[in-house]
């Protein structure tokens, strides 16, 4: 249950009121960090107001919403300068006053019944039973999701177990709602479940709202102010919608600092891009059934794709349907149900033919995976040593060799100011980040990727793509599990949707005839894809 904490709040007979919030200077630097997470904020938000926060990943965005929601304070080895007030108090003596929706559903759900999970927050306030479990009900609706009290919170949707987290919150009646990227990981129907329903809360309680996201579209008819924290500390722009993202004066700058803009994408380095034709085989599944534990059901069925040297592949598809799992089962780290996965000699050399079969040794320079929780991968204390694990593992590289490697990784994506920090201390654009170029740094043949772009602003997504077509110029095959669009395209992806237990390929254009393969390698099929 994300926002809460136990005890009793002072505000307990103000909750439902909206909130007002100033900032005078304020800054906070994490524990073990030399530099600040956030500096030099002045701000001042109305009661009632929507607000929409911006700024290149980074900037402190999710920090301020952590202040906000009481859960910072010197218990967590940080260090706070100047003020932050809300409604005229410090936002740690307040708990409960502002709610926080964190944008992983999973890791802020506690309980295993829906009913339990809303109402958890409520009782942590010391709500008056008699009030708890009409405001459950009440929240239920607000959010619109219509399930049994005591259905399984694991048994949800990801849009469900959204709206479940927002849900929860509302039952303790904030007077401010805070979204930290409330809709990174959903599908685009899921998109809209979420601003569907939180428009309606707003509407009903008057709520002050401060969401955080990048993609500025979903949110531009909800709010009625903008934002935009400075990367260097302070804020870059504040006003309407239209003056700060409509105003050519603001969009250059805007553009320059990262903030997507409505209406124009990012420009990626190196300029205009064509795939080439694709390689050998590396990977072919034939009837593959893919569970999410070995004796839960089978969530996909009758699978045959193959994965080619050179190709971009694109997962999509609802949430809960099978992405994720497909992908960890691709890679080796969940064994077939049913059917068969087999490596080409090319990719597996030495090893076995069956990736689920291979040593963790074996995996990391022919399959790469990087998780959609990018904590679930974090090794090592610092970045410099979680980007130089691979690749020392590997032992093939000097030391001096493995720390260039690295200092490239990070120049390219922004991280060469954070080696020294701790892994989990750092942004979630910014983890995010660190996850792929771990995997990017031992080089595996194929990189599967889940949900590779969310926190990222417009200049690391271009630059991450630019990353990715470079992996690809140079014979590796990326698969990404994503609901972007707009990356897909980037990678001229094959896109193959999952949906009713089913994959099948979109589009109908005839791939390029792939190129012939190595001796010793089974004929190659066509570029990835489903197999006719």
């Amino acid at each position: 249950m994300a926002g809460t904490s136990a005890g009793t709040s002072p505000a307990s007979r103000t909750r439902s009121r909206p909130a007002a919030l100033t900032a005078r200077g304020w800054g906070w630097r994490h524990g073990g960090r030399t530099g600040p997470a956030v500096s030099g904020l002045d701000l001042t938000v109305s009661p009632g107001e929507r607000v929409l926060l911006l700024g290149a990943s980074g900037a402190g965005k999710s920090t301020f919403l952590h202040a906000l929601a009481g859960v910072l304070g010197p218990d967590t080895g940080g260090e706070e300068h100047g003020t932050l007030l809300l409604d005229g108090a410090h936002p740690a003596s307040l708990r409960g006053r502002a709610g926080l929706v964190l944008q992983d559903p999973d890791s802020q759900t506690v309980l295993s019944r829906v009913g339990d999970e809303v109402a958890f927050g409520a009782e942590n306030l010391a709500v008056p039973a008699a009030e708890i479990w009409p405001r459950v009900r009440a929240a239920l609706a607000d959010v619109g999701l219509d399930v049994p009290l005591d259905r399984s919170t694991s048994a949800l949707s990801g849009g469900q177990k959204q709206r479940l987290a927002l849900a929860s919150v509302m039952a303790m009646e904030p007077g401010l709602l805070l979204l930290d990227e409330p809709t990174a990981n959903l599908d685009p129907d899921g998109v809209v479940e979420i601003r569907d329903a939180v428009t309606r809360v707003l509407d009903r309680t008057g709520a002050t709202l401060i969401v955080v996201e990048h993609r500025v579209e979903v949110w531009a008819g909800v709010v009625d102010r903008v934002v935009v924290l400075a990367a260097g500390g302070g804020v870059l722009a504040d006003g309407s919608p239209e003056d700060v993202l409509g105003n050519p004066a603001h969009r250059r700058t805007l553009a320059e600092s990262g903030v997507w803009l409505p209406g124009s994408g990012p420009e990626i380095p190196g300029g205009p891009w064509t795939a080439a034709a694709p390689g050998p085989r590396l990977l072919e599944a034939r009837g593959l059934a893919v569970a999410r534990t070995g004796r839960g059901p089978a969530v996909l069925t009758g699978v045959d794709v193959s994965l080619n040297a050179g190709t971009a592949v694109g997962i999509t598809g609802p949430n809960g349907a099978g992405k994720s799992t497909l992908a960890l089962t691709l890679g080796g780290l969940l064994r077939p149900r049913d059917g068969t996965l087999a490596a080409a000699p090319v990719l597996a050399g030495i090893a076995r033919p069956e990736p689920g079969r291979w040593t963790s040794a074996q995996l990391v320079d022919r399959i790469g995976t990087v998780f959609q929780e990018p904590e679930h991968q974090f090794l090592a204390t610092t970045v410099l040593d979680e980007l130089a694990f691979g690749p020392r593992r590997l032992g093939r590289d000097t030391d001096a060799q493995v720390l260039a490697t690295v200092q490239l990784l990070a120049e390219r994506l922004r991280l060469d100011g954070l080696l020294d920090a701790s892994p989990f201390t750092l942004s979630g654009g910014e983890k995010r980040r660190l996850s792929v170029a771990t995997m990017l740094a031992t080089e595996p043949s194929i990189l599967l990727l889940d949900e590779p772009t969310f926190g990222q602003d417009a200049r690391t997504w271009a630059e991450l793509v630019a990353l990715l077509r470079g992996q690809l110029a140079e014979g590796r095959c990326v698969v990404s599990v994503t609901h972007d669009a707009e990356f897909i395209s980037a990678l001229a992806s094959r896109e193959l949707r999952v949906a009713d237990g089913v994959l099948t390929a979109v589009g109908s254009a005839p791939a390029p005839a792939p190129a012939p393969a190595p001796a010793g390698v089974a004929g190659p099929v066509p570029d990835a894809g489903v197999s006719p």
